[in-house]
């Protein structure tokens, strides 16, 4: 006899990996602390500053992929003793990496592999390090430890904010900075800039920053305050790890009411058509509002279309939003994507990649009606962060391709052309290497006249630093689950589509890239040549020539940026 009876086994496991998922997201957005016994300590590390309590620290980048056990680690209550571990860690040969939220991808912080028998110390900027003030009506004084929420919180607060700005809120302000983070907004056609704010990265708006840094004539590390007109500011406003800044000032502007729109009626086929042919476009939707985020599910027609537009006074249709993070369908794993995703890892189900881009879409679609925020309006920062902690954590590689903003439409049609053909044809031969989504951006490029600083530097190493014939940066990022078959053979084929096809491709530092057929941030040709090149050699060779002279001893480091800092 058959039994046709509902079999309830897959409900009570999914029920357990949502829960592991959430949990799992949990440890990785706390650190695991210890604390350690103080015998213990001075006999480890002999001769630390005794007014920082030392402690014992696990470490997780964003995907769990790098880890790290058991690690020193010690939260600074101010940037002097900040300083006192930097000496002590010069002192004593160790090295020294500060710690914000472990929101990344990239081994920029610490290398897999490193254990806590390795003399490497972390600094956890997010305890103390979190000072805000306004010197000035346009001029904010903030801590490297300080969240984008509470930065843009504080702003909010005083009629002030910020063109654009990440998605998660809980990335601390240092870890964005050293990697040129971005939001997404070009002007819309007729736009204005408004004066204090800038259409590039965040480390554009910096107009002073401290670190600490190593003083010659002293024979020691010191912390000292870079100008914006300084040309050693310029290695620093994107430093990827190779500094470390304890506060900055950034130049600020009046705050603005954004509207955001969402939308999952239009055909990535029409979203993303060649340039010409009409339809309702991305480059339609930039030139009406300057701000639009299309993510497109793996396997799926129809992308999830944000559009932003300055609204200052409330459109009769939408909701008033007061906080941020208004896609809670986004921010916590539903139980049917929760069941899918642990299928596919705790039993190889790969091929059910098509399953999961659908029901996320589905999620997507049903939960912008149902939590009524397919059309919301407030304050810019409430609308802008909308990813918590608790979402599905995932891999992502990203890349900048800086363009004409004539252009844009044709990169995105390109690029959007040649990987659903490649996932197409992989897919017809069982392989599914991406079941995440692919997530597109705009934005502007680091001008320095943003600040209204005379002599103001162009930060060196930002992907969106200005190049001839370029002014406008198309992000473009593919998501997929940590080990999944065949990923990295297909980012791999990606990455070498982007750096043949388009002269100003630049990697995004924090996600993944320098794919080989079995790794990433490995291949030789991308780390020693593609990467040094998208900025040019004699740019390059000055970042990191600064970089070594304000850190000979290498410090601020690690065994990664050791191999891809060097001068070419």
């Amino acid at each position: 006899m058959v039994d046709h009876s509902p079999d309830n086994s897959l409900s009570t496991q999914g029920w357990s990996r949502r829960d592991f998922l959430r949990s799992a997201a949990a440890l990785a957005a706390v650190p695991v602390l210890l604390a350690a016994d103080p015998a213990v300590a001075a006999a480890e590390l002999p001769g630390f500053p005794a007014e920082i309590t030392l402690y014992r620290s696990a470490y997780r980048n964003w995907a769990g992929e790098i880890t790290a056990d058991g690690l020193w680690a010690c939260a600074p209550a101010d940037a002097g003793q900040v300083l006192a571990a930097v000496d002590w860690a010069w002192r004593n040969g160790w090295r020294v990496r500060a710690r914000g939220s472990s929101h990344g991808w990239s081994p920029l912080t610490i290398t897999e592999g490193t254990g806590a028998d390795d003399e490497v110390l972390l600094v956890d900027t997010a305890s103390h390090l979190t000072g805000l003030s306004l010197d000035s009506a346009t001029e904010v004084r903030a801590g490297t430890g300080v969240t984008l929420e509470a930065l843009l919180t504080f702003l909010e607060g005083h009629g002030l904010g910020l063109t654009a700005a990440p998605a998660p809120g809980d990335l601390t302000l240092g870890g964005a900075l050293a990697i040129d983070a971005h939001g997404t907004a070009v002007p819309a056609d007729g736009e204005e800039p408004l004066p204090g704010h800038t259409y590039g990265s965040l480390s554009n708006l910096v107009l002073s920053l401290t670190a600490v840094v190593w003083d010659e004539s002293a024979g020691a590390y010191v912390l000292r305050t870079f100008r914006r007109d300084e040309a050693d500011c310029a290695a620093l406003l994107t430093h990827l790890g190779r500094a470390l800044v304890t506060e900055v000032v950034l130049r600020v502007g009046a705050n603005s009411s954004l509207r955001c729109v969402s939308r999952t009626d239009i055909p990535a086929g029409e979203l993303f058509a060649a340039p010409g042919t009409g339809g309702r476009t991305l480059d339609g939707f930039l030139r009406r509002s300057g701000r639009v985020e299309a993510i497109w599910f793996a396997f799926t027609e129809y992308p999830w279309l944000k559009e932003w537009s300055v609204a200052p006074a409330r459109p009769l249709t939408s909701r008033h939003v007061t906080s941020p993070y208004n896609y809670p369908f986004s921010d916590n794993v539903p139980t049917v994507v929760a069941d899918l995703v642990g299928r596919m890892v705790s039993d190889a189900a790969w091929y059910l990649a098509p399953v999961l881009g659908n029901a996320q879409l589905d999620v997507a679609a049903l939960g912008l009606v149902a939590t009524l925020s397919s059309d919301i309006w407030g304050a810019s920062k409430n609308t802008l962060l909308y990813i918590k902690p608790t979402t599905l954590r995932i891999n992502a590689n990203g890349y900048a391709v800086l363009t004409r903003r004539a252009d844009v439409q044709r990169v995105v049609h390109e690029f959007t052309s040649f990987y659903r053909e490649r996932l197409t044809a992989y897919a017809a031969s069982g392989r599914f290497p991406v079941n995440g989504s692919v997530e597109i951006r705009v934005t502007g490029l680091d001008e320095p006249s943003d600040v209204a600083v005379d002599g103001a530097r162009v930060p060196l190493l930002s992907a969106v630093r200005p190049r001839d014939g370029a002014d406008t940066a198309v992000w473009l990022d593919v998501l997929t689950l940590p080990g999944t078959p065949y990923a990295e053979v297909f980012l791999r084929e990606l990455e070498q589509f982007l750096f043949e096809r388009f002269e100003g491709t630049r990697v995004e530092w924090s996600k993944g890239w320098g794919y080989t057929e079995s790794g990433v941030w490995s291949d030789d040709v991308v780390l020693g040549t593609s990467i040094p090149g998208s900025f040019g050699g004699a740019v390059w060779d000055a970042a990191v020539e600064t970089l070594d002279r304000l850190d000979p001893h290498r410090v601020f480091s690690n065994g990664f940026l050791d191999g891809v800092l060097v001068r070419r």
